[in-house]
């Protein structure tokens, strides 16, 4: 919701080339309350500053020597991506008021300056623009919500799938191989029964951190949902890349973690598959990472399987120690 102290607050660009309009509109709007207000007398410059600033209003005279209100909004269009120009033209020519609204303006003054129209109308036009943030910035979090794991931030099954089929479409055109690295926490139970679920929402966390620091850039790292994660690693050179990367990432998430006084321990376990070996698509190799996975619990946990085919697993690395709490 915009406030009033929103409005009066917005930040404001003056742009005219005489001196004394410029004067004139800082003091209308100064006296209506407004406290952000900037100008500048170069038409030339309006776009860098914009670019900067990011003005909630632009008031911007349409005849300047050098260079036009209409060239200026020209440039502006460049910066606001999303069609939404902040700008109020001000012009004493009748016939430039419909074509200042065909170039983008949302709205325009006319000289001699009138102050009840002039803070009636930046008023209007700042409300909408705080409004048109407002919403953009709640599409952009329904977006994020969508495609991310709310607690980690961490991709999650939608955004996953997203990227495995691309990765898949890269893979078979570069006749190139991918893996799926299928990682689940041993005894993760255990801290939510002991210490909490607050204790392992953090825990789940700073485990989500360590694992992104553990694959490359390019890779996709996603939580499944409770203690189950994903690495999706793309253009591997094979099966001992892929091996490494699950060996890396168990060490990693078996170090201590700290969490608010308490020194708390935990392993994980995974299963590795790889494309094309164990599957031509997202959904197979998903499956024979998730029977190696299995394995590697049965064998002992804090251990990766590799797996053989789309049925079975039975190559991997035992690291076995117990999870505890200290």
């Amino acid at each position: 919701m915009v406030s009033s102290a929103d409005i009066l607050t917005a930040s404001i660009l003056i742009v005219d080339d005489l001196e004394a309009n410029v004067l004139l509109l800082k003091q209308m709007l100064g006296e209506a309350g407004y406290t952000c207000v900037t100008s500048t007398m170069d038409p030339h410059a309006v776009c860098t500053l914009h670019r900067d600033n990011r003005y909630d209003l632009i008031l911007l005279d349409l005849r300047m020597p050098g260079m036009d209100g209409f060239q200026v909004m020209a440039g502006l269009k460049e910066i606001e991506t999303g069609s939404y120009l902040p700008v109020l033209a001000i012009t004493a020519e009748p016939a430039h008021k419909l074509r200042a609204l065909q170039s983008g303006a949302r709205d325009f003054v006319s000289k001699p300056f009138d102050l009840a129209e002039i803070v009636m109308r930046a008023h209007n036009l700042i409300e909408v623009r705080l409004l048109h943030k407002e919403a953009c910035d709640y599409g952009r979090m329904l977006e994020t919500l969508a495609l991310n794991d709310s607690l980690t931030g961490l991709a999650n099954r939608r955004l996953l799938a997203d990227r495995m089929s691309m990765a898949l479409v890269h893979a078979h055109r570069d006749k190139s191989a991918m893996a799926v690295v299928y990682l689940d926490l041993d005894g993760f139970k255990q801290i939510n029964d002991t210490l909490g679920h607050g204790v392992g929402d953090l825990l789940l966390k700073m485990v989500a951190e360590r694992l992104v620091a553990s694959v490359r850039e390019e890779d996709t790292v996603a939580r499944l949902g409770g203690d189950e994660f994903i690495l999706a690693l793309w253009h591997v050179s094979g099966p001992e890349y892929a091996t490494s990367v699950a060996s890396r990432a168990i060490e990693s998430v078996s170090k201590p973690y700290e969490i608010e006084g308490a020194l708390v321990r935990i392993t994980t376990s995974a299963g590795v598959s790889i494309y094309p070996d164990h599957g031509g698509d997202a959904e197979s190799l998903m499956k024979s990472a998730d029977r190696a996975l299995y394995e590697a619990k049965h064998m002992g946990k804090n251990s990766y399987r590799l797996s053989t085919g789309p049925g079975e697993a039975v190559i991997g690395e035992d690291l076995t120690r117990d999870a505890m709490t200290e």
